[in-house]
């Protein structure tokens, strides 16, 4: 049974720093394609795409977080991570990760979430960023 496990949220001041991790049980994102998306509080419960890496480990990036958050996995221990620096109010949200056997290509030499969804979601981990 796939299971994926956020840590590492928690509420920061604008300008600073949170590394989260996605921990996978009964899965590995070797050779997958992995992602993080957050929904924000007040736009109802769409879940907006941050960032996504591939099998290749191309990565692609939303506009807004492009430059400050960057996503990397560590095979061996099987955990995604979303290092976020310079965070602003506008990230606050709950964050969650998720993956797919394989993403399409986005045109720009990085990954694109497949137009059925992930497969697999962990349950999220809450961000909040203060003014």
């Amino acid at each position: 049974q796939v299971q994926l496990v956020e840590s590492g949220g928690g509420s920061v001041e604008s300008g600073g720093s949170l590394r989260l991790s996605c921990a996978a049980s009964g899965y590995s994102f070797s050779g997958n394609c992995a992602g993080w998306f957050r929904m924000i509080p007040g736009k109802g419960k769409k879940r907006e795409e941050v960032a996504l890496i591939d099998s290749d480990y191309s990565t692609s990036y939303a506009e807004s977080v492009k430059g400050r958050f960057t996503i990397s996995q560590d095979d061996a221990k099987a955990t995604l991570y979303l290092q976020m620096n310079d965070l602003k109010p506008d990230d606050t949200g709950m964050y969650f990760c998720a993956a797919v056997a394989a993403c399409y290509p986005n045109g720009y030499g990085g990954p694109a979430q497949p137009p059925y969804g992930m497969d697999y979601w962990g349950k999220g981990t809450l961000v909040t960023i203060s003014s």
